[in-house]
């Protein structure tokens, strides 16, 4: 492959970082309809970057084309809600089970000790860098059963959805303050099946885990 084709796919991969990046810092709206050119702009990259970019974009569902209107952002709505978290449950039960079989113990262990840390600086009150540290550590347990397998497929696709996830969680819930002990706790239940290498159990944990956050994002 020459250098140019290289430069191409690197130009092409920043774009979608960028605009990715822009969806999640809500620069970019879910629902919003939007130009190629609003995109060279919000992203900083340009037009032929984006016309290249579009069908990977439309490949992953994170745009569509509607005709006659132009590219729409997804929506957040009950079907994205529905179709996502059935989606991270069909990716996630199975790779509890082999996480318990197969992790390293000084894996589970790092796990544990990340939640319960986070535990500790929520009972001791003020932390202005509380939330966004816990939803990374929220995000490095579900990252950690998938990324085990070393499946790159698998690891493209939980990517993918998981940028729909943290969609719906900017729209209807995040991971408020108050809520750090609940989640937590749900994670502390699947590390304790891993920690015993219970595999059913991590997986009904998982999959337990998966159907409360689901009901969190459509408030039932």
């Amino acid at each position: 492959m020459n250098k140019s084709v290289n430069e191409s796919q690197n130009l092409r991969d920043q774009a979608y970082l960028g605009y990715t990046k822009s969806l999640l810092d809500q620069q970019i709206r879910p629902g919003q309809f939007i130009t190629q050119r609003e995109l060279v702009a919000i992203t900083g990259f340009p037009l032929g970057s984006i016309r290249e970019l579009v069908p990977r974009l439309e490949a992953e569902g994170l745009i569509k084309t509607v005709p006659q209107r132009g590219m729409q952002v997804p929506q957040v709505d009950l079907a994205l809600v529905r179709n996502a978290f059935q989606f991270r449950a069909f990716l996630e039960e199975p790779a509890a089970r082999l996480f318990a079989r197969d992790a390293p113990d000084d894996a589970i262990a790092a796990l544990r000790e990340r939640h319960e840390r986070i535990l500790s600086r929520h009972r001791s009150g003020d932390d202005p860098t509380l939330m966004e540290d816990a939803e990374t550590v929220d995000l490095s347990l579900h990252s950690a059963v998938i990324d085990l397998q070393e499946n790159e497929i698998l690891g493209n696709a939980y990517r993918v959805n998981w940028i729909k996830i943290k969609l719906i969680r900017l729209a209807e819930t995040r991971l408020y303050v108050n809520m750090i002990p609940s989640v937590m706790g749900e994670h502390l239940k699947i590390i304790e099946a891993f920690e015993r290498r219970d595999e059913d159990e991590a997986a009904r944990a998982m999959t337990s885990h998966i159907e409360t956050a689901r009901r969190r994002a459509v408030r039932l």
